[in-house]
């Protein structure tokens, strides 16, 4: 009897165990597949948990591991903080901003900065263990969306995300503004491979089968054998070479039974064979970028669209619309699902939840800079003024414009959960902890 109950009792720790560790997120989108599913949500919010400020933007999504958030900022430094108390337990700093979300594995945290290093930091205690150079830049490029003057090459103020790294096989994989995807070795850095693509490369890799799948802004989606770098295939999306607005890929994979799912700022939704790299399907919204990773759910792939704004859930083996959401400003924040619950996030700094039973909203949270801003720089619909925030075409009044529509405290990060607890950075400096 005493040797049943110690057995029963040793077989609970391990699924309590077990339970514990499926609610840490390790990495960008939950898993190499970048699934973006949580095991548990939260249906309804009670309220802020905890807030914790940053000197900058947070467009980083962040890791939960083993009771600790780890987070980047454009302020140059990545935190690690308390998942109860959300007070900070260290902090590293680089030399410039880091929009990427952090991968932990192995008792390290990887990460890249706009300093033109890739970091690999001891996760106890922020400590360098090794950094690999390479060259970050933003895309560019003539007469960007418009813009003048003509002939000048202007950096996008909207490429606002660097590449999250991916863990796997004892190496960390990662893209990089000099056009390339590396492959270094997880405990040394050293690099093992590396291949060349036509542009800056800011989507982070996913791998599934021991093939790596990422975008670049030279309009190629490519399927790469992880282990050694070789293109296995790579597909064309749509070019603009007058005003370069309709072409990149910022977008992230997903992978799910056998199709890789990604957007492009061509307005397309892309379904392709992982196999074989052909087009299963493809959803254009005419005029809209999808800047925001897909999440595929019960038969159906999410995503949300710019400038209309819009999540679309899709038939997700025939690409036919099963229904939409209309929002008011912005969304390139990725949508996240745990249980029956989908998250999605804009530019407004407004967080929704939405029931994917009766498809419709249950709850939202705003932040605070929104809370107080967000009528300044709105119609009296909602949707952002741009007649009166942006001057001209000029690229300068560009620039200026959207730095003001930034009073609102966008959320660009993408929303994480564990342990019934939703995080989510904004360009107001704060990680938000909702329960």
């Amino acid at each position: 009897m005493q040797i049943r109950k110690t057995l029963f009792c040793f077989s609970s720790l391990i699924v309590l165990q077990s339970f514990a560790m499926a609610q840490d997120t390790t990495m960008f989108r939950v898993d190499h597949a970048h699934s973006a599913q949580y095991a548990q949500g939260l249906p309804k919010l009670n309220g802020i948990k905890w807030t914790f400020h940053t000197h900058g933007e947070v467009i980083s999504s962040p890791a939960v591991v083993a009771g600790v958030v780890y987070v980047g900022s454009t302020d140059g430094n990545l935190y690690a903080i308390d998942e109860e108390s959300g007070t900070e337990k260290w902090k590293f700093t680089t030399g410039s901003r880091i929009p990427s979300s952090p991968a932990v594995s192995g008792g390290l945290i990887y990460f890249g900065s706009y300093d033109g290093y890739f970091y690999a930091i001891d996760q106890a205690t922020g400590k360098l263990k090794w950094k690999f150079r390479n060259a970050e830049r933003r895309y560019a490029a003539k007469h960007l969306h418009g813009s003048l003057p003509l002939d000048e090459t202007m950096p996008d103020p909207f490429d606002v995300y660097l590449s999250s790294p991916a863990v796997w096989n004892d190496a960390v994989y990662f893209g990089s503004g000099d056009g390339n995807v590396y492959a270094l070795d997880a405990a040394t850095g050293a690099l093992k491979w590396k291949f060349q693509t036509g542009d800056v490369v800011h989507a982070s890799p996913a791998i599934v089968d021991g093939k790596l799948y990422i975008g670049s802004w030279d309009s190629y989606f490519y399927a790469l054998d992880a282990m050694n770098g070789k293109e296995i295939w790579r597909f064309k999306t749509g070019e603009d070479n007058d005003i370069h607005n309709q072409v990149g890929i910022q977008s992230s994979a997903t992978v799910f039974n056998g199709i890789v799912y990604f957007g492009c700022r061509d307005s397309k939704l892309y379904a392709l064979d992982a196999v074989t790299g052909k087009q299963r399907w493809m959803f254009f919204n005419h005029g809209s970028w999808v800047i925001t990773s897909p999440v595929v759910h019960d038969g159906k792939v999410f995503f949300a669209t710019s400038d209309t704004a819009t999540l679309y859930a899709l038939d997700a083996q025939s690409g036919a619309e099963d229904f939409s959401l209309k929002f008011h400003w912005v969304i390139f924040s990725s949508p996240a699902i745990a249980g029956s619950t989908l998250y999605v996030a804009g530019q407004d700094g407004i967080l929704t939840a939405v029931d994917l039973e009766t498809k419709k909203p249950v709850w939202t949270f705003q932040t605070e800079a929104s809370k107080q801003n967000l009528s300044s720089v709105s119609k009296p619909d909602g949707a952002p003024n741009y007649q009166a925030t942006f001057a001209s075409n000029f690229y300068d009044d560009m620039i200026v414009g959207n730095n003001k529509l930034h009073v609102v405290g966008p959320i660009l990060a993408s929303p994480v959960i564990s342990r019934n607890v939703v995080y989510v950075g904004s360009s107001d400096g704060n990680l938000y902890a909702l329960h």
